[in-house]
């Protein structure tokens, strides 16, 4: 496994954390006229079919697949949308769930032996001092609640990047496609039980072409390109050095949701993308940086 990422997939993957954060503000305007675990149902449904009518199922066992499936994209995008859909920003939501890079190194060290050097956890604590200050300047019951469901949608991410790990060598596109085939299903009838049939006539006759472009959104350059692209990088690189990434979707996140939505800037909101953004430079070149600056023996 290489432990330095070439330029290529250092590109690769910032392109793909740019995509993954305007795509909150693809979302808190989805969630206008779509009930959200049915917005997220839809959103497999289109990355599922017909795709998976020409691409074999990974090779590795049905179980993990069935895991991928429930945890990257049943679990964390019904707990996100629903986050959002109480009140909490689209951008704060942004940076919330990057504590997922930190919750999916703690389980690499307790599942896949890896052991994470003394900076990036430096890195960790400072990136959670960033959340600690979006947490004290939350306001309502609702947006707390918005703010506690989008950490455990971390927390079904991080699994997921786990789960990834320990597949092996699959193809990242066969993976996805049958994952969202997976998590479509039990979406549809958590949907049909918890949001109701009213919901989804509702959502039938306010359902138009933004509709539509939200679902295509999420369905096409979010999953099955996002997705597929940072499942190969996982399997290329040790979870500490691909899972900070993410951090960065904040950045794209946060300036978006300003320009499209209007939502504000408070200093703290900066302060804490500042706080986040430094614990992902600590993790990726802390270690580094002080090889440099130690005197040579």
């Amino acid at each position: 496994m290489k432990h330095t990422m070439t330029l290529p997939d250092i590109l690769i993957a910032l392109g793909v954390v740019t995509i993954w954060g305007v795509n909150f503000v693809v979302i808190k305007i989805g969630l206008q006229h779509l009930p959200p675990i049915l917005f997220t149902a839809l959103r497999f449904l289109f990355a599922a079919l017909p795709l998976v009518f020409f691409v074999k199922r990974p090779r590795t066992s049905v179980g993990l697949v069935l895991a991928y499936g429930m945890f990257q994209f049943a679990l964390q995008f019904t707990l996100l949308f629903s986050g959002i859909k109480l009140g909490l920003p689209a951008g704060l939501a942004s940076l919330v769930i990057q504590l997922q890079a930190f919750f999916t190194i703690g389980l690499a060290v307790l599942t896949l032996g890896e052991r994470p050097k003394g900076v990036q956890l430096l890195g960790a604590l400072v990136a959670f001092g960033g959340m600690a200050l979006v947490a004290l300047h939350l306001e309502g019951t609702a947006t707390v609640i918005g703010f506690v469901l989008v950490v455990l949608a971390g927390v079904c991410w991080a699994v997921a990047n786990i789960t990834t790990k320990k597949m092996g060598q699959v193809d990242a596109l066969s993976l996805v496609v049958w994952g969202s085939l997976v998590a479509t299903p039990p979406l549809l009838l958590a949907s049909w039980l918890v949001e109701g049939g009213a919901a989804w006539q509702l959502a039938a006759h306010n359902f138009n072409l933004t509709s539509l472009a939200t679902v295509l959104f999420q369905a096409y350059p979010n999953t099955l390109l996002g997705f597929g692209i940072w499942s190969m990088l996982m399997r290329k690189y040790p979870t500490a050095t691909v899972a900070p990434f993410s951090l960065l979707v904040p950045v794209a996140g946060m300036l978006s949701a300003a320009i499209v939505l209007g939502e504000a800037l408070q200093w703290w909101k900066l302060a804490a993308g500042v706080l986040v953004l430094g614990g992902l430079a600590l993790n990726l070149f802390g270690g580094r940086l002080w090889a440099m600056a130690r005197p040579a023996r």
